[in-house]
């Protein structure tokens, strides 16, 4: 794929997600009895990337893999989705990260990650990338990989007048505040929002408050996310909003956040005379697609299978 073309660059993680269907959640020190297992790919950078390039985007990834079966597939399965690769990456210094992932009947999840190879990208592997990330429309990182190569990576988009587009998943108390103030869109759900600005987010209401007190923080707009909820905007001179998210049956909400993420990353590249508010109704959309169906990149649409509306 020719640099020039990349409209959307991912910055982030690779994990192997081992998947468990259970009847419920176990408790601590529960062992329950599960009742289906798969193996896909997933990790947030990666999860975006492939939603944003379904909808149509050009995409590259700047990643690390192990030098093990589980890195080489998961090289595979980028080429199978036509994300440039150029600047993923092969350690032999660690494994390919992986997702332990446990879903419940009513398609609710817990999951555990080990990062594994994700925490070899450095900094200078992210500057070699210069010319790609220069290239693209928007730059979009996440929480997987060491804050020193998402900060990196910012600080380059920032550089060359990039739109950045942070997803602070998963949250942790000690964020680098450079990361918020080079992010032009930062984006948490309701539960790394309470992380982050160490106030109860459980209504339309709360997550309003939260994301005014992340706007305080330096960040250029704040979304928050709420599942079935939708999920709520904030900037500062603009009216904040909420969106609502359509209701429908989950089968697997694994996942749903990085549809949400990668859409937007899409949207902002592709159709940027869109309003903010129009382009989270239309992530929402994608999202709520994403939840009926089982595993994580297995369960994101291609743009065949979504309403043209979306991309009017």
């Amino acid at each position: 794929m020719d640099s020039k073309m990349t409209r959307v660059v991912v910055v982030g993680s690779c994990m192997t997600d081992l998947i468990s269907y259970t009847p419920h959640l176990p408790n601590p020190g529960e062992t329950i009895c599960g009742h289906r297992f798969s193996v896909s790919f997933g990790g947030k950078g990666a999860n975006q990337c492939v939603v944003a390039t379904r909808l149509g985007a050009n995409t590259a990834m700047v990643a690390m893999v192990g030098d093990d079966s589980f890195g080489q597939n998961y090289l595979q399965n980028f080429r199978d989705n036509g994300v440039d690769i150029a600047h993923v990456g092969v350690t032999e210094k660690a494994a390919t990260g992986v997702a332990q992932i446990a879903v419940d009947d009513s398609g609710e999840n817990c999951i555990i990650i080990v990062a594994g190879a994700n925490l070899k990208l450095t900094p200078r592997d992210v500057e070699r990338a210069e010319e790609v990330i220069k290239g693209s429309d928007v730059v979009v990182c996440q929480g997987e990989i060491s804050m020193e190569a998402t900060l990196a990576a910012l600080k380059l988009a920032r550089k060359h007048g990039v739109k950045t587009l942070m997803n602070a998943a998963p949250a942790v108390p000690n964020l680098h505040p450079d990361i918020i103030k080079h992010s032009d869109i930062f984006c948490v759900n309701e539960n790394e929002a309470e992380v982050m600005t160490k106030r109860k987010v459980k209504t339309v209401q709360d997550a309003l408050e939260a994301g005014k007190l992340l706007l305080d923080q330096g960040c250029g707009s704040a979304v928050i996310t709420l599942g079935k909820d939708g999920a709520v905007f904030c900037q500062h001179g603009h009216q904040d909003f909420h969106v609502p998210a359509e209701a429908v049956t989950p089968v697997d909400t694994t996942g749903a956040g990085d549809a949400f993420v990668g859409a937007l990353a899409y949207f902002l590249a592709y159709h940027p005379g869109l309003t903010m508010e129009e382009m989270m109704h239309r992530c929402s959309k994608v999202a709520s697609v994403s939840v009926q169906a089982p595993g994580t990149q297995t369960s994101y649409p291609t743009r065949s299978n979504l309403q043209s509306t979306l991309f009017a």
